[in-house]
């Protein structure tokens, strides 16, 4: 079902902007990716300026720009961003720390590519330094030649440790099955009330971008639940307008896509700028920091 013009004018909706993402291949492709703590903050809040009550971060080896899960990176960045003084909502990876990668199978070999760590390992960052949200991949699944592991032994502990520092995991599901171990979850206790769910589409991995899977998906979460998503990609764009018209929530930034249009690089700013266009265009309107705190039931954490 899409929604009624009616209701669209009388919501508010939450967009998110992920900064910087942890891949390799934008490096060379956009000079200007956020890499250093300063350049993750500075991004952050201009994102923040252009309409994002949400800043989804992850960080960077400063020097080399790869992926990192270093602690004090990100407590470099929430410093930053907390001294700041600003408003928006602070949303930490945990998606890090969880690939095997396996040379040989005849016998079983681990390459050295594998960076696995305990759940704890994997969200000590979000513990420690207590952000409102902090993303849970709630599913094992394939990378191109390597795993992302996430059994439910794994996903009960690290729901167990977000809950007792008491930061709200954003239930990350790339497909449907995803959210069935989310659902599991949720029943057994582990996820407070309201579950906050993110559909991951067109990753290259999971469910493509397409109306028939956003429906499904949205139709099999449990009542209650708030639930938004993002596209990659050439995809980033026209999702935003399609999960608006279902009643989701939203989420653009360099990670997901590093194109304004074709040919042309883009800032986070402006890709929150144009969400923000099409949510307000379609007669809905962008929730504030203090208003999706509200949507999310969570409180401001520094």
């Amino acid at each position: 079902m899409v929604f009624t013009k009616e209701f669209l004018m009388s919501r508010k909706v939450i967009v998110t902007c992920a900064v910087t993402g942890g891949g390799s291949a934008v490096l060379a492709k956009h000079p200007s990716i956020p890499k250093t703590p300063s350049q993750i903050a500075e991004a952050a809040l201009e994102a923040a300026k252009s309409g994002a009550a949400v800043v989804h971060i992850h960080v960077r080896d400063p020097e080399t720009g790869a992926a990192s899960n270093q602690f004090e990176l990100y407590e470099q960045v929430v410093k930053k961003l907390r001294d700041a003084a600003t408003d928006v909502i602070l949303n930490l990876t945990c998606g890090m720390d969880g690939t095997l990668t396996l040379d040989s199978l005849d016998p079983i070999g681990i390459a050295k590519a594998t960076t696995l760590k305990n759940p704890t390992g994997r969200c000590i960052h979000a513990i420690k330094l207590q952000p409102e949200l902090a993303t849970l991949d709630c599913g094992t699944m394939t990378f191109g030649e390597s795993l992302y592991v996430a059994r439910m032994s794994d996903l009960r502990e690290m729901a167990t440790l977000m809950r007792e520092a008491g930061v709200k995991p954003e239930l990350e599901c790339f497909e449907l099955g995803h959210i069935e171990n989310a659902k599991k979850l949720i029943s057994e206790g582990k996820i407070d009330s309201p579950p906050l769910f993110q559909f991951c589409l067109s990753t290259g991995y999971g469910a493509p971008a397409v109306p028939i899977v956003m429906q499904a998906m949205r139709e099999i979460l449990p009542t209650g639940g708030i639930w938004g998503g993002f596209g990659c990609s050439a995809d980033e764009m026209p999702v935003v307008a399609q999960l608006v018209a279902l009643g989701g929530h939203v989420r653009v930034g360099l990670e997901d896509n590093i194109y304004l249009r074709r040919g042309v690089l883009a800032s986070n700013a402006q890709l929150v700028e144009n969400a923000v266009g099409i949510i307000e265009r379609m007669g809905a309107s962008v929730a504030t920091p203090a208003e999706a705190r509200k949507i999310l039931g969570v409180v401001k954490r520094g």
